[in-house]
């Protein structure tokens, strides 16, 4: 660990929409810092950021990627920076929580041309849920035809406040205007510029008696002393600072660095608390604590967490616990990672990130502390899956690999689900989006050799009933011996709500003794398994046994089992069965621009309007939409809103599935049935 106070720590993340320039702007920082001998660029493949396959494949940024860099100011200052790039896509929003509880600070990044988008409002909302108070805005693609500088900051005021303040102004081509260290400002922008500083020096002096008495003797106040003031009002959120960057053409990175340094409040300024609500002191003499807020998967290495120091010191060969699940583990070695190079650490105190590679059993969103510590901190709650895909390995040696393969992926991506499902008889892995899947996929066969092909997975219908329907079924059965006889009668109807008792015995005068009564139970239990219209579980039903027969020798329990099923085959065909199908509530947040295309598109996947709502500027459609029409509905969603749309979904019932559909499903399922008995 550099010999650096923590009031000089800065850890902060950055966030922002898809396209934001995050990724170009994590690649000026890290050139400016000297991490790097040349700039990095998305589009050319050699971002230090997004260095993976993956993400040089896409063009896209699929995980958080760490950087611990040194930086000294002008006066000789040196600060300790910390911060993490993060994905703009949604279907990679695990890791952008991670990153969040692990920063001190976020940096969203907002395009001069989109401005705010649906991306900006989820990273603000996040950051709210998190508890991340200090945040502050860069503006970006200045340089790009139709971008507006004044239009982006009223966009950004008119959505998240008035305390959102340029500390940071576009000047000539090529330049930026630091407010905080100016002495004078160009023609074109002085008043602006005048109006902005002079209300953020007020704000500074107002927070310090020695600044204020300056202030009101009309002495000049530096920008460090602003700063000073400033950086209190940042911390708890009644400031906001907007900053400017050009990071292709290098213009305002290192301006916007050092405001970060000067505005953003080191790890002491952010309060964390165990989940029983004890505050944990960033000390770095204190007692070890530390957040896994990313697990990776390395091919070499093989588990690699990463983890945020909170309090106390890391050093190697250290022994830890893991208070989450009270498993021991042990530090080999800290490391730090730019890009691919990985590099050893002596040591890493509070704000620091930090690599430890090979940990046992410990992973994204669980505490590391010191042996015999207590502390443990709150697990943050992981969006739920939206995109579901049906896996088959492809080859018997694929089918070997695939659970080591499923189970690397869901350490990397905690937001991925696995499902086996034993109605359907599928493998369905489900995740925040078709390229979530997609990229999972990928992994499964470059880091696990795994081979699978995806399908759209079958629907897990039930069946019920509508009507009332009585049935019957002798069993008579004679093989020279002992024979087998049982009948049952018996009438299916549906269950009132609020009942549980499902197999009412309504038999009088010992028609069928009750020693075989629970066989019969079973017999109808064993045809509940397959209804009557496509062979799917039934639910929601009443079963009376009211009638019957029996032989002194030939009855047994298992006669009497077989005529309990087929009997209630037979009642239930008589009882207007029907197919019952899952029904999603499904919330739905776009711009008001395509509202119609969404709305429109909903009514053909024979969705059912609940409601409209705004919320951030944004409009939110809250509907129910059957689950089959939902498989497919990320990639069209994306389509229909230029990227811009976002959507979650729960299971709220199961309803009816109109005559023609589940004719059509009843169709399929027979012919599935013929094939099977045929192979």
């Amino acid at each position: 660990m550099k010999n650096i106070p923590v009031a000089d720590v800065r850890n902060f993340t950055i966030l922002g929409h898809s396209g934001s320039g995050k990724t170009t702007l994590t690649d000026a920082f890290a050139y400016k810092l000297g991490l790097t001998d040349r700039q990095g660029a998305v589009d050319a493949g050699t971002s230090v950021s997004d260095y993976t396959d993956e993400e040089k494949a896409r063009k896209i940024s699929v995980f958080a990627s760490p950087f611990l860099a040194e930086l000294a100011t002008g006066s000789g200052r040196r600060f300790d920076l910390n911060f993490i790039d993060t994905p703009g896509y949604m279907d990679f929003y695990g890791q952008v929580m991670g990153a969040v509880r692990a920063a001190d600070a976020a940096l969203i990044a907002v395009d001069a041309v989109g401005g705010v988008q649906v991306g900006t409002n989820r990273a603000w909302k996040t950051c709210q849920e998190a508890g991340l108070v200090a945040r502050g805005f860069v503006v970006t693609g200045l340089d790009r035809d139709n971008a507006s500088f004044d239009k982006t900051v009223e966009a950004i005021q008119a959505t998240f406040g008035s305390n959102c303040v340029p500390v940071m102004l576009p000047g000539a081509p090529g330049e930026v205007i630091d407010l905080l260290d100016a002495k004078s400002f160009p023609d074109a922008v002085a008043a602006q510029a005048e109006a902005i500083k002079g209300a953020l020096v007020e704000q500074a002096a107002a927070t310090d008696d020695t600044l204020i008495e300056k202030f009101l003797n009309g002495d000049t106040l530096e920008a460090d002393e602003i700063a000073k003031g400033l950086v209190n009002a940042v911390a708890d959120g009644t400031l906001y600072p907007i900053f400017v960057c050009l990071p292709l053409k290098g213009v305002g990175v290192a301006e916007t660095l050092n405001g970060i340094c000067r505005l953003f409040p080191s790890p002491d300024k952010r309060v964390f608390a165990d989940d029983a609500g004890t505050t944990i002191a960033a000390d770095p003499a204190a007692p070890f604590v530390g957040l896994v807020f990313r697990t990776a998967i390395d091919t070499f290495v093989g588990q690699i967490n990463y983890v945020r120091v909170i309090a106390g010191t890391l050093k190697p060969q250290m022994e830890l616990l893991n208070t989450t699940t009270g498993a021991k583990e042990m530090a080999g070695m800290l490391i730090t990672t730019i890009g691919k190079k990985q590099s050893p650490l002596d040591a890493a105190g509070p704000g620091d990130i930090v690599a430890l590679p090979k940990l046992k059993d410990t992973h994204t969103g669980q505490t590391l502390a010191a042996p015999g510590s207590t502390c443990r901190l709150p697990k943050f709650a992981l969006p739920q899956p939206v995109h579901f895909a049906a896996v088959t390995a492809r080859t018997q040696v694929d089918e070997d690999k695939l659970g080591v393969a499923l189970a690397r992926l869901t350490e990397q991506f905690p937001t991925i689900q696995i499902e086996r499902n034993v109605e359907t008889k599928e493998v369905v892995i489900k995740g925040l989006g078709d390229v979530h899947i997609d990229v999972a996929v990928h992994l499964m066969k470059s880091q696990s050799n795994a081979t699978v092909d995806t399908s759209v997975p079958k629907v897990a219908y039930r069946e019920s009933v509508t009507g009332t329907g009585e049935g019957h079924h002798r069993h008579k059965k004679q093989t020279g011996g002992r024979g087998q006889f049982g009948e049952v009668y018996l009438r299916v109807m549906p269950l009132p709500a609020g009942e549980t008792d499902w197999f009412v015995n309504k038999i009088v005068g010992g028609a069928i003794p009750g020693n075989f009564i629970p066989a019969v139970e079973k017999g109808v239990h064993e045809g509940l398994l397959a209804g009557a219209v496509a062979g799917y579980p039934v639910q929601n039903v009443r079963v009376e046994i009211y009638d019957g027969s029996y032989h002194d020798v030939d009855s047994s329990e298992v006669a009497f089992k077989i005529a309990g099923s087929r009997a209630f085959r037979d009642a239930m065909s008589k009882a207007k069965p029907v197919l019952l199908e899952p029904i999603m509530t499904v919330r739905i947040t776009v711009p008001d621009t395509f509202m119609g295309a969404v709305t429109g598109d909903l009514n053909h996947r024979r969705g059912r309007m609940l409601g409209m709502d705004m919320a951030d500027g944004l409009q939110v459609i809250t509907a129910e939409v059957p689950m089959a029409e939902l498989f497919q509905y990320c990639a069209q969603l994306r389509s229909l809103t230029g990227g811009q749309g976002g959507f979650e979904m729960e299971l709220t019932r199961y309803d009816i599935v109109p005559s023609q559909i589940a004719q059509k499903i009843a169709a399929e399922a027979a012919k599935h049935r013929v094939e099977q008995d045929e192979g």
